[in-house]
C-alpha cells in the first residue's frame, strides 16, 4: 500500500501554520506520512481569495493570540506568550529565500522552516532583518558563501516566480488561509483540511490512529 501523503503550505508570519509544522515535524503518528512542506506568501494567497486579514477583524486579533496560546498548550509545542514585536510581520524575504533554498537546498528546506519558525514563533530575534536571515541560512547551509548565493538568489526573478507559483497552487488547491493540509490516503483520496483544529479529521482520513491526550481529544 502507498504511504499516506501530506502537503503543508507554510509561511513563517502564521502562528498556526507553525503549529500545523511542528505537529507533523515532531508528533510520532506523521513519521509514517510522505510530508512536503512549500513556501507560499500568505498576503497573497489572502488577497486572491479577498479574504481580509484577521489582524482587521474587530475582537479578532485579541481571540488570534489567545487561541494560539490554548492550542500551543493543548498540543505541548513551545510558543512565546506573545507574539512578535509588530506583527503581523512582512515575510516576503523570508520566504524568498525559502524558495530559494528549495532550488539549490532541497532537502535543507525543512531545517530551515524549523529554525524560522524557533526565531519567530519561540524566541523572537528579528529573522526578517538581513544579517539575521543570512546567519540563520548560513546555519543551515553551513557556511558564508553558500549563505550568500541562495540569499542573492532569493530576490531573482526565478525564485519569486516561484514563490507566486506555490501561492497559486496553494489557492488551486483550495487555500484560503494557514495551516492549509492536502492528505492523500493509501487509496489515492485526497482531500484538504484548514487549521489545527482539524488534524483529528486530517488523521481519520490518512487511516492515522489519534494519539492519546486532552489536545487530541480536543480536536476536530
Amino acid at each position: 500500500m502507498a504511504k499516506p501523503k501530506i502537503t503543508l503550505y507554510v509561511d513563517i508570519v502564521s502562528p498556526f501554520a507553525y503549529l500545523g509544522f511542528y505537529a507533523l515535524n515532531n508528533f510520532s503518528i506523521f513519521q509514517q506520512c510522505d510530508i512536503t512542506y512549500i513556501p507560499i506568501f500568505l498576503p497573497g494567497l489572502m488577497k486572491q481569495c479577498g479574504n481580509t486579514p484577521p489582524l482587521q477583524v474587530k475582537n479578532k486579533d485579541k481571540w488570534i493570540n489567545l487561541e494560539r496560546t490554548r492550542w500551543a498548550k493543548l498540543l505541548n509545542i513551545p510558543v512565546s506568550a506573545q507574539p512578535p514585536p509588530g506583527f503581523p510581520i512582512n515575510t516576503i524575504a523570508i520566504q524568498r529565500a525559502l524558495a530559494s533554498l528549495s532550488i539549490s537546498h532541497p532537502t535543507s528546506v525543512v531545517s530551515a522552516i524549523s529554525l524560522f519558525f524557533q526565531n519567530f514563533w519561540v524566541h523572537y530575534s528579528e529573522p526578517t532583518k538581513p544579517d539575521n536571515l543570512i546567519a540563520i541560512i548560513k546555519t543551515i547551509v553551513g557556511g558564508d558563501e553558500e549563505a550568500a548565493k541562495v540569499v542573492e538568489r532569493s530576490t531573482s526573478d526565478q525564485v519569486k516566480k516561484l514563490l507566486s507559483a506555490n501561492t497559486q497552487k496553494a489557492f488551486d488547491d483550495g487555500a484560503f488561509g494557514l495551516p492549509w493540509f492536502v492528505a492523500t490516503n493509501s487509496k489515492g483520496e485526497t482531500e484538504a483540511f484548514w487549521g489545527v483544529d482539524h488534524m483529528g479529521q486530517l488523521c481519520d482520513h490518512l487511516g492515522l490512529e489519534r494519539p492519546s491526550g486532552k489536545g487530541w481529544k480536543a480536536l476536530l
